[in-house]
């Protein structure tokens, strides 16, 4: 007998990057987390899924030198934390735990060095891999027998050689992955109302702002459409009540929480 589908009853975050570093950020963890999620699956299918993640994690990391900006940012919010310190009311304990992270993340970046990922661009396996992705159906055996070969190996086996290269790319996202708690961690959600499903919204220059979060109640059956830059934004709040159908605004007044995160 199925058991019953659990209710979702968590609310639904939409995020919106106001800067070019923010956009890179989210796209790098996004697919990390993608590619974590895949390789704890042990069908082939899966360890397929977990690759093309890699593959467009490395060809993310390849338009620029992330790992600089990483370490930069590493190095801003280190300087934030312990201005923390001479807070009244902070918790100490807490501060220096990430400040504790924090430093270890910087230290893994810096030690794997500015090549760090030669070694996977270099990587035959994975270049044949990439070629042939860019056709539509260009992975399948016939292809690529070499990789379908792989694929047939025991799960313990693609494992194994799955971990060594997110081995390489682990200190890089992790410390994305914890650098964008923290800047979520930065603001604190407050009620707004769109009218007539809209919302217009300036920032002050004063105070340089990263990351937009919208926040609806579960089961919502809208959805925000944003777009702006880290001056000022513009939220429609749209629903899409057919997949046949274009998606409509709605009309009528909507209750949110909204973040800035800087």
């Amino acid at each position: 007998m199925t058991p019953p589908e659990t209710k979702n009853t968590e609310p639904v975050i939409y995020e919106q990057p106001l800067n070019e570093r923010m956009r890179m950020f989210l796209r790098l963890d996004f697919l990390y987390h993608q590619a974590l999620h895949h390789e704890e699956q042990p069908d082939a299918w899966a360890t397929r899924a977990a690759v093309s993640a890699l593959l467009d994690i490395l060809a993310i990391t390849a338009r620029g030198d992330i790992r600089s900006e990483v370490l930069k940012e590493l190095e801003r919010q280190l300087i934030v934390m312990h201005d923390f310190q001479s807070r009244p009311g902070v918790d100490s304990a807490r501060l220096r735990a990430v400040v504790s992270n924090l430093e270890r993340l910087r230290t893994e970046l810096n030690s794997a060095g500015a090549l760090f990922m030669q070694r996977l661009r270099d990587s035959e396996f994975l270049n044949a891999i990439k070629h042939r992705s860019a056709i539509p159906g260009g992975t399948c055996e016939f292809d690529l027998p070499h990789y379908r070969h792989w694929l047939d190996q025991p799960f313990e086996v693609r494992s194994a050689d799955y971990n060594e290269w997110m081995s390489t790319i682990r200190p890089l996202c992790d410390a994305v992955t914890e650098l964008l708690w923290l800047t979520r961690e930065t603001g604190r959600p407050r009620p707004e109302v769109a009218a007539g499903g809209t919302f217009q919204l300036a920032f002050d220059r004063d105070q340089p702002c990263q990351l937009l979060r919208i926040i609806l109640p579960a089961g919502t059956d809208l959805y925000p459409e944003i777009s702006g830059s880290h001056h000022r934004c513009s939220i429609r709040f749209m629903t899409l009540k057919d997949i046949h159908a274009r998606p409509v605004q709605t009309l009528e007044d909507v209750k949110f929480f909204l973040t800035i995160c800087g």
